[in-house]
């Protein structure tokens, strides 16, 4: 092959020389020489192409992969898993006999719910959307429940859940666990007591699913969360939760009310025993101020008693005298009446007078 190509060139070199005086006037530009390739690799050029072509080969039979951080990777020899799985970083295989399967252990999602937001929709993302749990109450009557249940593949024990529940382990695990665990909690209740109990069903639902998974051989999955979003009660169960609900507000309103009009009586009881109590304080003072006068007074003629000797008397005696002495003069027809013992005052009284006039000192 080699030689043929020389010869190639070697005769693309004479014809060029031969028509090199045509159109350039004879002596003109010529145009330049390709690089002359020698193929003559001699003894070596077979090895040369075995070792070419089995990197070629190599390359495209892809003797390794990578696995990255979140995944695991289930190896299989003639269709039969490995017991561990490969974890990240490189790793050669051996093609056509070995095979590696890349399995996600990021936490995933799964919402069951009738309104799922659209960013939600793409299951690529690890987001699934399944419709909303469907269940019945301890009456019988249907109740639909809507939440979301975050899980992931347990890292440790991925190769043994691939090789016992294949690569759909969560339809057939997380989903049947969900529901079988919604429905026996949701059944002991009420639908009227569901929205009441919402916390105690959430709590239940969680660990119901824990201890379910955890139950399972080699634990295949890891439960992350659960939280309830939804319960969904039928038109006649709400229609008769809204009208308790609006008797109890009724009757909350009347207590309201009735507790408004003892305030307000106890109110105005308090304002008239303010009254009364002000009243009987102002009857009191004015009864301590009079007895307080009379004390007073008792004290001043207690005093006054005391101070009036015998002497003091006779002198008011003599004095009173005196003045009747004067009027005697000046009305001589005037009678006297002297009390007895001769204590004063004296009453005396003018008889020219048409009246009798009665005058005391």
């Amino acid at each position: 092959m080699a030689s043929d190509m020389n010869d190639y060139f070697n005769k693309k070199k004479a014809s060029g020389s031969n028509n090199s005086g045509g159109g350039n006037g004879g002596g003109g530009f010529k145009p330049p020489r390709p690089p002359k390739i020698d193929f003559n690799l001699g003894g070596k050029s077979g090895l040369i192409y075995f070792f070419g072509a089995l990197i070629v080969l190599l390359v495209l039979a892809k003797p390794f992969t990578v696995i990255t951080e979140g995944e695991r990777g289930i190896l299989a020899t003639n269709g039969k898993y490995e017991s561990q799985a490969l974890l990240p970083g490189l790793h050669f295989i051996i093609p056509v006999i070995q095979k590696v399967y890349v399995v996600d252990t990021k936490v995933r999602i799964i919402n069951y719910a009738n309104r799922i937001e659209k960013s939600a929709m793409n299951s690529q993302n690890g987001i699934k959307t399944k419709p909303a749990i469907t269940v019945l109450d301890k009456r019988g009557l249907p109740v639909a429940i809507e939440l979301t249940v975050q899980y992931r593949l347990n890292s440790e024990t991925a190769a043994q859940t691939i090789s016992t529940w294949g690569f759909s382990w969560e339809e057939k695990i997380i989903n049947p666990v969900v529901r079988d665990v919604v429905r026996n909690v949701v059944g002991k209740y009420e639908a009227e007591a569901l929205p009441t109990e919402r916390n105690a069903i959430a709590d239940a639902i969680e660990v119901g699913m824990r201890l379910s998974m955890n139950g399972l051989e080699n634990s295949p999955a890891q439960l992350q969360s659960v939280q309830l979003r939804e319960i969904v009660l039928p038109l006649k169960v709400k229609e008769q939760i809204e009208r308790v609900q609006l008797a109890k507000q009724q009757v909350q309103q009347a207590e309201q009310e009735v507790q408004k009009a003892k305030q307000d009586a106890q109110k105005r009881a308090a304002e008239a025993e303010g009254k009364a109590q002000a009243v009987r304080i102002a009857a009191k003072g004015k009864a301590e101020a009079i007895t307080i006068e009379a004390d007073a007074r008792a004290k001043a003629n207690k005093l006054i008693a005391l101070s009036l000797t015998p002497r003091l008397l006779k002198l008011e005696q003599i004095k009173v005298q005196g003045l009747f002495n004067e009027a005697l003069r000046v009305n001589k027809d005037a009678k006297i009446f002297l009390t007895p013992g001769g204590s004063t005052p004296n009453i005396w009284v003018d008889t020219k007078d048409a009246q009798k006039r009665v005058s005391s000192h």
